[in-house]
């Protein structure tokens, strides 16, 4: 019997290690798929464009290139944290306008499709990012629905609510109607405690506001209060006219709280909380008057600096499946 567990044992641990090579192995081999990936995003930069375009699957899953007199909906991702990375104002804006050049050229484009997944961000990017959208909107004359795929909170809200439709799925959460400048902190009791001193040359009343290492004066965070107060109401008003909601309700009611896609659709912030994608998709095909049984093409635009996007989004199954291989190859072990 012992040497029966030994075997096992043994064998195990070939296991394990044999997966793990074989991980290592897959890394290093894709290494130079990286690179060649990068030189191609290299060259692309050449060409005067800021952003790579891949076609999505229609609602038969079909992925083909077709006619470039095809209708086209345009799918944004505004995923991640807004300001951040590739979801900057500037790259969506430049996603607006590359989506009338190039293939989508001849006002191919006749709808766009927002997928939101985003906890909120930059209340700067956000703001242009709506105004963006409105422009767009009048200038083209094309209907804008958004796809809420788990968060569409603070600033995200903020962008959809340029939409003319919001669906979201059951479990997503939606809202956060609220504005906030900080945490500041103040380090003066600790710095006592060591004897430690600070000293800051400025020029200017109040240049070093809020500064942690020293006592703060009375009120010296009043600008920022007045700013503050000023983004929120711009906030509350955009949330007010464009989902028709009374504002005292959105101040004194909902405040800066989340809701579940239901109970987000009762009070008016989205239209359809329990939803789909396909769902959005074939609505918004019916309302931009394309005929889903015929042509068309779905469509999305992402910076060139994400080159490695459509690679990632096709072999995370991948590696997914090779590290479920490798932690169940672990637990086998620790068990024994």
């Amino acid at each position: 019997m012992k040497l029966s567990r030994e075997s096992i044992f043994i064998s195990s641990i070939r296991a394990f290690f044999n997966t793990l090579l074989g991980t290592i192995g897959v890394v290093i081999a894709i290494i130079p798929i990286f690179i060649l990936f990068s030189i191609l995003s290299s060259t692309d930069q050449k060409q005067g464009t800021k952003n790579k375009l891949e076609i999505l699957p229609d609602l038969d899953g079909n992925t083909k290139t077709l006619a470039l007199n095809s209708p086209a909906i345009l799918q944004l991702d505004i995923t991640g944290v807004i300001g951040k990375a590739h979801l900057t104002a500037r790259d969506f804006n430049y996603q607006l306008i590359e989506s009338r050049k190039g293939l989508l050229k001849n006002n191919r484009v006749k709808a766009i499709l927002l997928n939101i997944n985003t906890p909120g961000g930059s209340a700067n990017d956000s703001d242009d990012m709506y105004r963006n959208l409105l422009a767009y909107k009048k200038k083209y004359n094309v209907p804008i629905y958004a796809y809420v795929d788990g968060f569409c909170a603070s600033g995200g809200f903020y962008i959809a609510c340029a939409c003319d439709k919001i669906y979201a799925s059951p479990c997503s959460i939606i809202g956060s109607v609220g504005s906030l400048l900080g945490p500041f902190f103040n380090f003066t009791k600790i710095m006592d405690t060591y004897g430690i001193e600070s000293k800051t040359v400025t020029d200017g009343k109040d240049k070093d506001m809020m500064s942690p290492f020293r006592k703060w004066k009375p009120d010296e965070d009043a600008s920022l209060k007045v700013i503050n107060e000023y983004v929120y109401q711009r906030f509350v008003n955009i949330v007010a006219k464009g989902r028709n909601i009374d504002k005292d309700k959105i101040i004194n009611e909902y405040g800066a709280h989340v809701f579940d896609g239901e109970k987000a659709q009762s009070i008016g912030y989205i239209d359809i909380g329990n939803s789909s994608y396909d769902t959005a998709l074939e609505d918004l095909l019916e309302q931009a008057k394309i005929n889903k049984d015929k042509h068309y093409q779905v469509v999305t635009l992402y910076p060139k600096k994400m080159w490695y996007y459509p690679f990632l989004s096709q072999t995370k199954m991948f590696f997914e499946t090779l590290l479920k291989e490798l932690f169940l190859s672990t637990k086998y072990i620790n068990s024994k």
